[in-house]
């Protein structure tokens, strides 16, 4: 990724970080208002489209969901596709640290969350609710300290991310998927071989490649698997390099346009449509039972322990290397902000807890925002604090 593109990416990304936690505030401000009998008919109100045979109707809430949030997972598999081609991921020694760190990120918070739901095996479902890292708050939180954190630092931030988006996306594909329909995936399958000979033949006009992507999109929706991976699968069709010249690139083209999308309308839309949580009843006990505790100290203490350790443990077996120009303390910083799971976070407890099952849907958002706030503000007083000094060392580690 040229530096210009990733310095546009970052400062795109901060201030849609920004507008999350707007969208967030708002939706929290209504459900615990007299507007919130307003809020709810908002996020239930019936939307319809017919073509024909072909009818798709659901509330504005899963249009939301499933809908919008499918142009969000498109937009990061043409940003996973870019980067494995031409950039951060292209070589090994620029993707260890952070890949490694996200398996530690996935794995701990998991571990710390089926510890706290051991006895309740519909609570289980949850568990990887907190294995998720939200870029744009992450990324939102290292701009209010910008001048204290190298470019190294958030570039690895940014990897770790999308591996962290790659991980999410299999365990979606996997542990996620409902009654699965034989007829919607066959025809699933042959819109998908469209997009497949699209970017064979060479095609590289917008035109076709929507059309293809939204039959794709409405039979996985329809087949029983979670119509967002359509966006990724879509992605992975959209040729990259071309016969005219690389600035010309289709997929290049398709990740400008809709960066500006997702981040000011699509993930804000979200945020606000999932993040309303009625405090009526709020309680210190309710707050220890074990969806909530478990997502907010997998959040909280997971992800910090797992990517640092996990991180540690690269750097001493010589696997990888602390960040060019950082330290120890602002990479634990970083660590902290991974802790922020929150539209990812969202998203997984939306497949795993139905709104109103066992009260399971109301009790891992209180988690979710918990643990991403209370990771958000110690990341961003460990990186206030601890400065840009150069590199420091530590016991054992090679510098």
């Amino acid at each position: 990724m040229p530096m210009q593109r990733i310095r546009e990416f970052l400062r795109l990304e901060s201030a849609g970080g920004l507008l999350l936690f707007v969208a967030a505030a708002l939706a929290m401000l209504l459900k615990n208002t007299p507007l919130a009998g307003a809020y709810n008919a908002l996020l239930l109100l019936p939307v319809e489209v017919r073509i024909g045979p072909l009818h798709l109707a659901k509330p504005a809430v899963l249009w939301v969901n499933d809908g919008l949030m499918a142009i969000f997972f498109l937009l990061i598999g043409l940003e996973v596709k870019r980067e494995f081609l031409e950039g951060q991921l292209a070589k090994w020694h620029q993707v260890a640290l952070p890949a490694i760190a996200a398996l530690g990120g996935m794995i701990v918070p998991a571990l710390i969350y089926a510890l706290c739901n051991r006895r309740d095996p519909v609570s289980l479902y949850g568990w990887a609710i907190p294995t998720a890292t939200d870029i744009a708050f992450a990324l939102g939180v290292l701009s209010l300290v910008r001048p204290k954190v190298p470019v190294s630092l958030k570039l690895f931030l940014l990897t770790l991310a999308i591996f962290d988006d790659l991980g999410a996306i299999l365990v979606i594909a996997i542990f996620y998927a409902g009654k699965l329909s034989a007829t919607s995936l066959l025809l699933a399958s042959l819109a998908f071989g469209v997009l497949i000979a699209l970017n064979l033949s060479g095609t590289r006009a917008v035109g076709p490649y929507v059309l293809a992507g939204t039959l794709f999109w409405i039979f996985v929706w329809k087949s029983g698997v979670h119509a967002t991976l359509a966006g990724v699968l879509i992605a992975f069709t959209i040729p990259l390099r071309t016969q005219t010249g690389h600035n010309s690139s289709l997929l290049h083209h398709v990740e400008q346009a809709l960066h500006p999308w997702v981040t000011f309308a699509i993930l804000p839309l979200f945020a606000f449509a999932n993040s309303g949580v009625s405090l009526a009843g709020f309680s210190l006990h309710k707050l220890l039972e074990g969806v909530p505790l478990g997502i907010a100290t997998g959040l909280f203490l997971g992800k910090q322990i797992g990517v640092f350790s996990f991180s540690w443990l690269a750097i001493q077996l010589g696997l990888a290397r602390l960040p060019e120009g950082s330290k120890w303390s602002q990479l634990y910083g970083v660590s902290l902000l991974c802790g922020i799971g929150f539209t990812m976070s969202l998203f997984i407890g939306s497949l795993a807890f139905a709104e109103g099952e066992a009260g399971y849907g109301k009790a891992d958002r209180l988690g979710i925002l918990i643990g991403s706030l209370a990771s958000a503000l110690a990341g961003y007083l460990v990186l206030r604090m601890v400065g840009s000094a150069s590199t420091e060392t530590a016991p054992g580690l090679p510098e």
